[in-house]
């Protein structure tokens, strides 16, 4: 993707002041820092085009090239190594144009990689998901090998130039009528080779182990959390920075609760006498128990809230509630004499309005027939 224009990046005009350079990237660099925004990849994407914008344009010399060339003066993939031009020549700006077709140009020392970023998934209950927890992971990773710390070279031996490029870190090609400069595919653009690898790592410097980390998940994350551990993740090589590790949150199904963002649900099955009489009925909270007094005629499917039950979410100031939807259950196993006691109560049924819904459903059904025309 190409890079945007730093002046643009700032939102500052080309004639800007150290000053107004500043500022621009103080108000920015407050608003995407990645410790405002965890786990937001598209902000910490801005705060670093920001910082780049920033070192460039601050720099007197880096900013007289940026204003010259573009992002191709300031680009160090190209500048060419001794002997293969000089810098600011065509061929430098053609390899920064084009080196993602033919390669890339490479530069000579070692190159500093940044390790990669790991993700691990971490799946909790959901009483440790709402009240926070510390909990132990252990994660595969790369890292610096302790026996070379970290060169690949085994101990007393070092590096030497590379035979292929030179040292140079960089190749020619040929493409066409242009000539192309090209990372070294030996060397890989250090311009170095190891004599003697390390026998531990094989040369690579990093060697596979797992490691234990202990992680804090603070109260009331949800399932699509993810917290994010600076430099936990694999080790970079050639000294470079090691990479992050992403803990992606996945709260396990609850046997008795569901959840939705700060609010939770259940369904508390009651029996038809308690629905018709009204009584009062214990139901659980992730606090404890406390009493729900069910009305007198209460139907099926109607939900009490029970206020500041639920769960406090991680980005939410207030706490969700409870939210009970009753469920009335139809006796079973009934013997002879409950039954005799039933068709008895069912007798006196027959006249009133004991049931409305039933009766508003009956109106309704006699009402679709008589408007039928067969």
């Amino acid at each position: 993707m190409a890079k945007r224009d730093y002046y643009e990046v700032l939102s500052v005009p080309r004639n800007a002041t150290e000053s107004d350079l500043k500022k621009a990237y103080r108000r920015l660099a407050m608003k995407h820092h990645p410790d405002r925004n965890p786990g937001d990849r598209a902000a910490e994407e801005q705060f670093k085009e920001a910082k780049e914008a920033y070192e460039i344009l601050t720099d007197a010399r880096k900013r007289a090239a940026y204003d010259q060339f573009g992002h191709a003066g300031v680009d160090p993939a190209a500048a060419a190594p001794d002997g293969f031009g000089g810098a600011g020549s065509f061929s430098d700006i053609f390899d920064t144009v084009f080196g993602d077709i033919f390669g890339g140009g490479g530069r000579s020392g070692a190159r500093v990689n940044r390790g990669a970023d790991l993700v691990y998934d971490l799946e909790m209950s959901l009483e440790d998901a709402v009240a926070g927890a510390t909990t132990e992971i252990e994660v595969p990773t790369l890292a610096v090998c302790r026996t070379c710390n970290g060169s690949g070279a085994r101990s007393g031996s070092g590096m030497i130039n590379c035979s292929t490029c030179g040292g140079h870190g960089a190749v020619r090609m040929q493409q066409g009528f242009f000539s192309v400069q090209q990372t070294c595919p030996r060397c890989r653009g250090t311009g170095k080779v190891i004599r003697d690898p390390c026998g531990s790592c094989h040369g690579h410097g990093r060697i596979k182990q797992h490691k234990t980390l202990a992680v804090k998940v603070p109260a009331g994350v949800d399932t699509g959390d993810r917290i994010r551990l600076s430099g936990e993740g694999e080790a970079g090589e050639h000294d470079g920075p090691a990479g992050d590790l992403y803990v992606n949150i996945h709260v396990k199904k609850h046997r008795i609760f569901t959840r939705e963002g700060s609010d939770l649900y259940c369904e508390v099955p009651i029996g038809f006498v308690t629905a018709a009489l009204g009584g009062d009925l214990d139901v659980p909270t992730l606090n404890g128990r406390v009493t729900l007094k069910i009305p007198a005629e209460t139907q099926t499917g109607k939900v009490f809230r029970l206020k500041g039950k639920g769960v406090k979410a991680v980005r939410e100031r207030e706490v969700g509630d409870l939210l009970c939807r009753v469920a009335i259950e139809t006796p079973v196993h009934l013997n002879s004499d409950q039954k005799d006691l039933l068709r008895a109560f069912a007798g006196t049924m027959k006249t009133g309005h004991h049931s409305p819904q039933e009766s508003s459903w009956l109106d309704g059904v006699k009402r679709f027939f008589d408007e039928m025309k067969f």
